[in-house]
């Protein structure tokens, strides 16, 4: 392992308002991260704005803490000048990073912020070693991956990539692969992927007798941090933006005694909060029932026990100084020299030149005396070095100017990184969308039985491992026979599995669709034409420009983008709409569908009920995850819908006989004569 994976991860603290940000610095935290105002996965925090936000990040900065602001939502194109403001404010004001998911907000930064560090946020479901080299290409500097993968599968992703990787260590699960759930804005209007969940997967779902079926029990990998450190890991992340203090002293105490070799207290930190306990179920790689738990009565009252002692830890706690090493120098005929180091800055003193002692000669004690005086500066005394040469004299406030003067220069030094110069670089203007004159049909189907007589123009999608298990649709379609990528490729076995697969199938098709940044360079890599899939929830002109940069020849825009806010967007890449489809609300590695025997008999079919009694499908992805589709499907082809270049209808669950008759009513324009929804298409998303 080289020498900069040795290197000890930070401890990274989750910051939702003044109290958080106390209780992280205060307990022994390496980095925060917060959101300001708007634009942050976690709106409804206390987030931190205004005059303050200086004096905020200064006060991390004074205790050798980072800080990460999270700009990681996605926008809609009436918000790009709001977010790019709220970059500027974060360059502006000193942070050392922005945790980054939309392409719109990545490219503003790189082009007016280039020295502003860009983190890839888990929201972007990176889970293999493609999509981190595709995000480091692209310029992000580290990528927090995705929170489903085993720790061998981290080690690989690390090993191969030599990458700067962040790993969530404690906190709660989402069910839902980041940036893959649509639950809340489908329900409600209030989407994840802009900071405004609803936490639906919370309530009482049912499946083959288990209660609360989408509620994983919170995370704690705190046992494997040692592992987490060896595996080359730098950031071990904890979520908890919406949390109490209390919690985040209790977290960030664990994770510094853990990672430093001690005895950790995890009664403790269960006691502030779980869900019926914890689980290390993804890293370990048993994903079990035993993952699943929901917050009883008796988690919230354990809580009533410790709170007071873990708010006096961090209250009765000082402040955090900047440990600084002095070295000093007194040589007989030169000028005396002190040098102050503080991590890679340096500051260089000289003082008038020794005389001769009459009396007392100088000496460590003496010297030493003078520069433990830091006072009320940020720094303290961590070891002083000296090199004298005997019978010299040096008056005590000669040794304090140099002391003062040095950790002036070095106050200086530790922030210059942060004083930045915006670059302006404008936007190369994106021209006017112009669409084809007859939208292209587009069909997607899960398997080669579902295909009725489709007409000769369409397009047929299928998953990669239906077209290399049924050669002879390559007869019937041709070219027209489309691979679709599976968005979620966990492990290196699976991911070269995918590559044979790609390699094997027949020379006539060409072309694929891709829902993940890991995907997407796979496919490129195989040399195949790329279509983005609407998972890469692309809600902005921005965004889609930067794709084409990339490479796609075209993306289906995200379905939580209302029409009237498609018809505005701008830009050469190609785009269409799905029309037609029971859209997966989630996709998840933890099945909900299993039981204490595993996956048992299961078909790779089941039903979740919520508490209202509607039913929803869940569908098995070949044992890698599973995807929960709504309980009705999305249907607006009797609707005005946008001009855009593709229609798709996005076939699952349906027999070839309904998939017909759905491409009947298509292709008339008529009402559906089944329950259906509209989706977010004639609403706004929050």
């Amino acid at each position: 392992m080289s020498e900069t994976m040795r290197r000890k991860p930070e401890i990274l603290a989750p910051v939702g308002g003044a109290e958080q940000l106390k209780a992280a610095v205060r307990c022994g935290c390496d980095a925060v991260y917060f959101g300001l105002p708007d634009f942050n996965a976690r709106r409804n925090a206390d987030n931190f704005a205004g005059d303050g936000l200086e004096d905020t990040i200064r006060y991390c900065h004074d205790s050798g803490v980072k800080v990460y602001v999270t700009v990681n939502t996605l926008v809609k194109d009436d918000e790009l000048e709001a977010v790019h403001r709220t970059v500027d404010t974060a360059a502006r004001s000193g942070a050392d990073a922005i945790i980054v998911q939309d392409l719109a907000v990545a490219s503003y930064a790189k082009r007016c912020w280039p020295d502003l560090t860009m983190l890839a946020s888990t929201q972007m479901a990176v889970c293999n070693a493609e999509g981190v080299r595709k995000l480091q290409e692209y310029g992000f500097s580290r990528v927090v991956l995705a929170r489903e993968l085993t720790l061998q599968e981290i080690r690989d992703i690390i090993a191969e990539t030599g990458a700067d990787c962040e790993v969530f260590v404690h906190g709660a699960h989402c069910m839902s692969v980041s940036g893959n759930c649509y639950m809340s804005s489908m329900f409600g209007g209030r989407s994840g992927n802009r900071g405004l969940c609803a936490q639906p997967c919370r309530l009482d779902w049912k499946i083959r007798g288990r209660d609360h079926a989408l509620s994983l029990k919170d995370m704690c990998y705190i046992p494997h941090i040692q592992e987490l450190a060896e595996a080359g890991v730098r950031s071990l992340k904890i979520e908890g933006r919406m949390k109490r203090p209390e919690y985040v002293a209790a977290a960030v105490t664990a994770c510094r005694q853990a990672l430093d070799g001690g005895e950790h207290d995890l009664e403790t930190l269960r006691s502030v909060f779980s869900r019926s306990g914890f689980t290390d179920g993804y890293l370990t790689g048993r994903r079990t029932v035993d993952m699943f738990g929901y917050r009883t009565k008796e988690d919230v009252t354990a809580a009533e026990n410790v709170l007071d002692d873990l708010a006096a830890m961090y209250k009765e706690a000082p402040d955090v100084k900047v440990p600084v090493r002095f070295y000093f120098q007194a040589l007989q005929g030169r000028p005396a020299r002190l040098v102050a180091s503080s991590g890679d800055e340096k500051a260089f003193v000289d003082g008038p030149e020794p005389a001769l002692a009459l009396k007392v000669a100088l000496d460590e004690e003496q010297v030493a005396k003078s520069l433990y005086k830091t006072g009320d500066t940020r720094f303290k005394v961590w070891k002083i070095d000296c090199s004298i040469d005997p019978g010299l004299f040096l008056p005590a406030s000669s040794l304090n100017a140099m002391r003062r003067e040095a950790l002036e220069i070095l106050d200086r030094e530790r922030n210059r990184f942060y004083v930045r110069e915006k670059q302006n670089v404008p936007q190369s203007k994106l021209p006017v969308y112009r669409s084809a004159e007859e939208p292209q049909l587009r069909l997607r189907f899960e398997n080669a039985q579902q295909i009725p007589d489709v007409p000769e123009e369409a397009v047929v999608i299928l998953p990669v491992r239906e077209i290399t298990s049924h050669p002879e649709l390559t007869d019937r379609f041709g070219s027209r026979l489309w691979a679709e990528l599976p968005p979620l490729v966990y492990g290196s076995a699976a991911r070269d599995a995918l590559k044979r697969d790609l390699q094997s199938m027949p020379g006539v098709v060409q072309n694929a669709v891709c829902s993940n940044i890991g995907s997407v360079q796979l496919a490129q890599e195989c040399g195949l034409y790329v279509h983005g899939g609407f998972e890469l929830n692309v809600l902005n002109s921005e965004a889609a420009e930067e794709y084409r940069k990339m490479g796609l020849d075209d993306v289906t825009i995200s379905p939580e983008l209302a029409f009237s806010k498609m018809r505005q967007m701008k830009g050469d890449l190609l785009r269409g709409v799905i029309l037609y489809g029971y859209l997966p609300l989630m996709k998840c590695r933890a099945c909900p569908g299993k039981t204490e025997r595993g996956c048992g008999s299961c078909t790779g079919h089941a039903i979740l009920t919520d508490r209202t009694g509607t039913d929803f499908p869940l569908i098995c992805r070949d044992k890698n995850y599973s995807e929960i589709l709504n309980s009705v499907p999305v249907y607006v082809c009797d609707r005005s819908v946008p001009k855009l270049d593709f229609e798709e209808l996005y076939f699952t669950v349906e027999n070839a006989a309904e998939c017909r008759h759905v491409l009947d009513l298509y292709e008339e324009k008529a009402p559906a004569d089944f329950p259906r929804t509209a989706g977010l298409y004639f609403r706004e998303l929050l």
